[in-house]
């Protein structure tokens, strides 16, 4: 099997031939058709084909400058398309990083202040344990200080009872014997 060697050479693109197209006025059946089938204006703007022949051997020379301008151009905006999607790359690049690095930033916030409330959750609740312990520990001292309280007056109490019985006994005594007390009250 042979391999055909126009197989292994594709056609260039059309920007890129040797050689640009001929124009229809370099074939003048064509160019007579064109004339024929074309509006006024056209074949105004149409060159003649004696005025062609006349006007290749000066352009001969002219259309290998042309190719070579042509191919600098193609070159040129190839290299300036490759330098616009290099620069598109980038930019991209850039903006994946910083938006990574945003949400990875959004994600450590997030984490800390989930720390933060937990831990002032915590503290609350030892707060309130606290305070519970405290409230208790002051109605216990508040109990104990009304038992305190509590027997002191019964003391008093009993005292006061102690003191009116005494003074119930040395009235009658002094009654029975007729004496006056001994002390008398400070305020005759």
């Amino acid at each position: 099997m042979s391999k055909n060697p126009r197989s292994l050479n594709p056609k260039p693109p059309p920007t890129l031939r040797r050689h640009p197209p001929k124009p229809p006025w370099k074939n003048p059946r064509l160019h007579l058709l064109l004339l024929k089938k074309s509006p006024p204006t056209l074949r105004k703007s149409l060159p003649n084909p004696s005025k062609a022949a006349e006007a290749t051997e000066k352009k001969s020379t002219e259309v290998s400058v042309d190719r070579d301008a042509v191919l600098a151009r193609v070159a040129t905006e190839k290299r300036i398309s490759l330098i616009n999607a290099w620069e598109e790359s980038e930019k991209s690049k850039a903006e994946n990083k910083a938006q990574k690095k945003l949400s990875s930033i959004a994600a450590w916030e997030n984490t800390k202040k989930a720390a933060i409330e937990a831990e002032l959750k915590r503290i609350e609740e030892k707060l309130e344990k606290q305070k519970a312990e405290y409230v208790e520990k002051m109605k216990n001292k508040a109990a104990l200080i009304h038992k305190e309280a509590e027997e002191k007056k019964a003391i008093v109490e009993a005292k006061r009872g102690e003191d009116l019985l005494k003074a119930e006994e040395l009235a009658a005594k002094y009654r029975a014997t007729g004496t006056t007390p001994n002390k008398t009250l400070g305020c005759f």
